[in-house]
């Protein structure tokens, strides 16, 4: 029996984004190749820590995306499933890496399933250059002020070498 086809093409792609990787936005730019809209979700949650504020990391999105067709940012402090009843996207987008990152996402995509039977979620395979590449392992480097330029988008290298206090010692 054949489903009904989704009439918009709008996908939500969630993370914590703490920060944004080149990995993330070649998600995204490939992802706004396959869907009209793609909502790019940070994930705000008051009982973990960051070292961006929600705030900036919003900032950086539209920073990056800011001439880009529809890629729209917005955060959400609760279920996922929560925000894409209201939002009108029926697609969670996410990436994948490893192997390693199969598991989780897998159990993840079921639960949704579970919440709702009108979503989809849909897996893009990281770029090649990016396969390696995660926010926290960003962060450890950036910390110890090793280089991580190239990594990330040239708005989140200035801040993470601020945050740090890191001289631009074009590294």
């Amino acid at each position: 029996m054949m489903q009904e086809k989704f009439e918009n093409k709008i996908a939500i792609y969630p993370g914590s984004f703490d920060p944004i990787t080149n990995g993330h936005v070649d998600i995204i730019k490939r992802g706004s190749r396959i869907f009209d809209e793609i909502i790019v979700l940070v994930a705000y949650n008051p009982n973990k820590s960051f070292l961006f504020s929600v705030e900036e990391r919003c900032q950086f999105i539209r920073e990056i995306f800011q001439d880009c067709k529809g890629i729209r940012v917005d955060f959400h402090d609760g279920l996922l499933i929560d925000y894409l009843k209201h939002s009108g996207a029926s697609t969670i987008l996410r990436g994948m890496r490893a192997l390693s990152d199969f598991e989780y996402e897998f159990q993840m995509a079921l639960i949704n399933r579970r919440q709702t039977k009108n979503v989809e979620t849909v897996f893009l395979m990281s770029g090649f250059r990016w396969f390696y590449t995660s926010s926290k392992l960003i962060k450890e480097v950036a910390s110890l002020g090793g280089s991580v330029r190239g990594l990330v988008p040239e708005n989140v290298h200035q801040k993470l070498m601020e945050k740090f206090n890191i001289k631009n010692n074009g590294k």
